[in-house]
C-alpha cells in the first residue's frame, strides 16, 4: 500500500476527485483519503509516478509518504 500527501485536497469534493483520478487509471484500485492528514493510501498495480501524475493533472499535486517505521537516515542504531 502506498501513502501519498494531497495538496489542496480540503473536502469530500476533493476526495472525490482524487479518488476519480486514481480509479480512471486502474478501476479496482483502492484508495483511502484522511481529510485530517490530507492524504491518501492506494492499493494497486499503480506505479508512484502513475499516481502522482494523475493527481496532479487533477490539480493536486502530491508527494508520496514513506513508510512509518522506516529508520531515519539520521537515527542512531546504538
Amino acid at each position: 500500500m502506498m501513502k501519498f500527501h494531497i495538496d489542496g485536497m480540503t473536502c469530500g469534493h476533493c476526495v472525490s476527485r482524487v479518488t476519480k483520478a486514481i480509479v480512471s487509471l486502474q478501476s479496482d484500485a483502492k484508495v483511502e483519503a484522511d481529510l485530517a492528514e490530507h492524504s491518501i493510501r492506494v492499493s494497486s498495480n499503480l506505479t508512484t509516478a502513475d499516481i502522482i501524475d494523475a493527481l496532479k493533472a487533477a490539480g493536486y499535486p502530491a508527494t508520496e509518504l514513506k513508510a512509518s517505521g522506516s529508520t531515519p537516515a539520521n537515527s542512531c542504531d546504538t
